[in-house]
């Protein structure tokens, strides 16, 4: 008798990711503030919290932090440390950060990871995927050759291979100093 194709499945576990996917960290992870318009402002109002919210970079305008639900190891959030839904609402100076630390992160990135290649893209508005479309936010995230395996392919599933903390503390100590 043939052996259930199920039989032949390995199990990944993930359950850091069960309070994100299930919706119940909504609200609770980032003490929320009514006066924000949006999880991130909270983040960079949390002055005791800097390091434990990953942010890596903190400028004027614009900051960079560590993607807490991340595509692969080393995913980058760059953005408007205020609200912005899309380009045309920044001003010259948070464009300019925003692009200054977007170069800042593919640095980072590359002396900390050496990837193959890198993503750098953003989704403005829900219908094009913004996960929290009333805060632009850039993805910089690294790539390598053939990193789009069965498991992301077949099963919808990634494979992350180090915790939250250590990608912050290897991007930390690669990001540029001026």
């Amino acid at each position: 008798m043939r052996e259930p194709v199920t039989s032949r499945l390995r199990v990944l576990w993930a359950g850091w990711r069960q309070s994100y996917v299930s919706g119940e960290s909504k609200g609770k992870e980032i003490k929320r503030s009514p006066n924000s318009a949006s999880i991130f402002e909270d983040i960079f109002a949390d002055k005791d919290n800097i390091e434990s919210n990953y942010v890596l970079h903190m400028g004027d305008h614009c900051a960079a932090v560590l993607n807490k639900y991340p595509y692969v190891s080393g995913h980058i959030l760059i953005l408007p440390r205020r609200a912005v839904p899309d380009l045309a609402n920044l001003t010259i100076q948070e464009s300019t950060e925003l692009w200054n630390i977007i170069n800042d992160s593919v640095k980072a990135i590359t002396v900390a990871y050496g990837p193959d290649g890198m993503n750098i893209g953003m989704n403005i508005g829900r219908a094009a995927g913004a996960s929290i479309p009333e805060h632009l936010h850039v993805h910089c995230l690294p790539r390598w050759e053939g990193d789009t395996t069965f498991l992301t392919s077949v099963a919808e599933a990634r494979m992350i291979p180090e915790t939250l903390d250590s990608s912050f503390e290897r991007l930390k100590r690669a990001w540029p100093v001026h």
